[in-house]
């Protein structure tokens, strides 16, 4: 399916420039595929590259790191690649078969290291990922807390602090 506007619940960046987390936002144009969104994050400064946050209709999100040449990709449900296109560019990307139309198992595909330098590990992220109960911008929230930059998050997407 083609994203709409109405679809994508957000779209940010986050990065540090001299220390200081910033959030930004990304367009709509930006979340087409994993290559948009990768280009639109190198535009951005950056200590340790970018971070780009997306989620789409309550139902995933993707995770996109960029740090010079590399990008590092994480789908928080690779059965979203049979109905959204960006989760199967993410898929695509990641070189992984595409999901079975009658497959209902949730799991993530892609990089769960990929914010690992930055505060949060691997473990962390899966256990995060394994809550069913938890909307994808409640579990963003939660890595935006844990890397330094949950208010900044927060007031981005209109949650409210905890």
């Amino acid at each position: 399916m083609t994203i709409v506007d109405d679809d994508v619940d957000f779209a940010l960046a986050a990065y540090r420039e001299e220390g200081e987390w910033q959030v930004a936002e990304l367009t709509h144009d930006h979340v087409g595929g994993i290559d948009d969104l990768a280009a639109a994050l190198r535009r951005l400064p950056g200590d340790a590259g970018a971070v780009g946050m997306v989620a789409i209709d309550e139902d995933f999100f993707v995770l996109v790191r960029v740090a010079g040449p590399r990008t590092r990709v994480l789908l928080s449900d690779i059965t979203a690649a049979t109905e959204w296109e960006l989760a199967a560019s993410a898929v695509e990307f990641l070189g992984l078969p595409a999901p079975e139309d009658d497959e209902d198992d949730v799991e993530p595909a892609g990089d769960l290291e990929l914010l690992s330098d930055l505060g949060m590990e691997a473990m962390d992220l899966a256990v995060l990922l394994d809550d069913e109960d938890l909307y994808p911008d409640e579990m963003l929230s939660d890595v935006a807390r844990q890397l330094g930059f949950g208010p900044l998050f927060d007031d981005a997407v209109g949650l409210t602090s905890a």
